[in-house]
């Protein structure tokens, strides 16, 4: 399952735009405020909804007005239109899903809901998914593509006006592509590291498959890659080494009080140390690691700034372990490092531009001066630093 395009009507700073043809690594640069965290946080915002309703995800947020573009008028609703390719009767399709929300006397509630694709090469896409307002229709025989679309059988369904009709619909197989796209929000990872969470002793129970958002579960994952998936592990100890200079071996260990710790050991010592002794930046790579070589990857990746706290000569190597892991998920990633930069690829690129409180997506290969440059050798961080990255620069 791969995104394709994403469109984004009245959410924050995004007026208006559309982003298509998403490549499945894609790296966005702009300046502070431009809108890259924006950008992620409308994948947190649908996960947010689904978790919980659609209230709790704008109050998470400000409420709908602090949500709603400033400047729109407040009887303007919220558009957020995704497309993704998924394999349905085993022919790759592309998939649209649309949500429209609105608020009336104080309260949000979901406008339109929109689940549709093309059962045939041709003619208009098919509402397999259909609700306003609370109410509306799914298809539960959308694989019955022998059948016309006038048989095709509806159930009618209600739900909350806040909550998502794919909450419901999608826990129940029959309704394949509600079900498809909601597992594709449950499993995508918007990450928010950070170095404190992941560090200390943590309890031995509790989420262990996937590193959460905040790394801290990562001394429990990496007991569970050591145990379940041994040369998975070995192989991110190989990197580990190769990357970390000094570092020769991680080991997660119970300890008699019954919580979990990590112990890195240094080619130089006898004695392994506590997590706590290890620098900002190898923990980071670690956990970075742990993620990107999950035997379970995620469909979508989300990573901000993934060069804080890390040395500029690991950007290369950062960025293809990224790029390896978009041939299993897609991957988007914001950078403000030159370096990151200068290890992709032209079609890998895009930038934010803010005019007049909105904001703008370009990409490097639109842009004929950035295509000539990298064409003649160029690399992208270089260019972006020489002002080549047109009205990226803070203003």
């Amino acid at each position: 399952m791969k995104i394709e395009s994403i469109r984004l009507k009245n959410y924050k700073t995004f007026r208006d735009v559309h982003l298509t043809d998403i490549p499945p690594f894609l790296v966005v640069v702009g300046a502070n405020g431009a809108g890259k965290s924006t950008l992620f946080d409308v994948f947190g915002f649908l996960h947010d909804c689904l978790k919980g309703n659609v209230r709790q995800a704008l109050d998470k947020r400000g409420r709908f007005r602090e949500v709603l573009s400033r400047g729109v008028p407040e009887n303007e609703s919220i558009l957020i239109e995704i497309q993704y390719r998924m394999p349905i009767t085993n022919v790759e399709r592309l998939v649209t899903y649309s949500l429209e929300i609105a608020e009336q006397d104080g309260l949000p509630f979901v406008k339109r809901e929109v689940l549709r694709y093309k059962r045939g090469r041709y003619g208009s896409p098919y509402r397999f998914l259909d609700f306003t307002n609370g109410a509306g229709f799914a298809i539960t025989n959308e694989e019955d593509f022998h059948q016309p679309d006038e048989s095709l059988d509806r159930e009618h369904q209600t739900v909350a006006p806040d909550t998502l009709a794919i909450k419901g619909l999608g826990q129940f197989e029959r309704f394949k592509a509600a079900n498809a796209f909601r597992q594709l929000i449950e499993s995508w990872h918007v990450s928010d590291f950070h170095i404190t969470a992941a560090r200390g002793r943590k309890e031995a129970a509790g989420d262990s498959e996937h590193l959460s958002e905040t790394g801290d579960n990562l001394p429990r994952v990496a007991l569970y890659l050591h145990e379940r998936y041994p040369e998975k592990f070995q192989e991110i100890l190989q990197i580990m080494a190769h990357r970390v200079p000094g570092i020769s071996r991680i080991e997660p260990r119970l300890m008699d009080d019954g919580y979990l710790t990590l112990r890195f050991q240094d080619g130089s010592f006898k004695t392994p140390f506590l997590d706590r002794y290890v620098s900002d930046g190898t923990i980071k790579m670690f956990a970075y690691l742990v993620l990107l070589h999950d035997p379970h990857p995620h469909p979508l990746l989300c990573v901000e700034e993934p060069e804080n706290q890390l040395y500029p000569k690991l950007m290369t190597e950062l960025a293809e372990e990224f790029r390896l892991y978009s041939t299993r998920g897609q991957v988007l990633v914001s950078t403000h490092s030159p370096d990151f930069l200068n290890a992709l690829q032209l079609e890998e690129v895009c930038w934010l531009v803010k005019k007049d409180g909105a904001t703008e997506i370009r990409r490097a290969k639109d842009d004929a001066q950035i295509a000539r440059y990298m064409s003649e050798g160029d690399q992208l961080g270089y260019l972006w630093k020489q002002g080549f990255f047109e009205g990226a620069d803070p203003q």
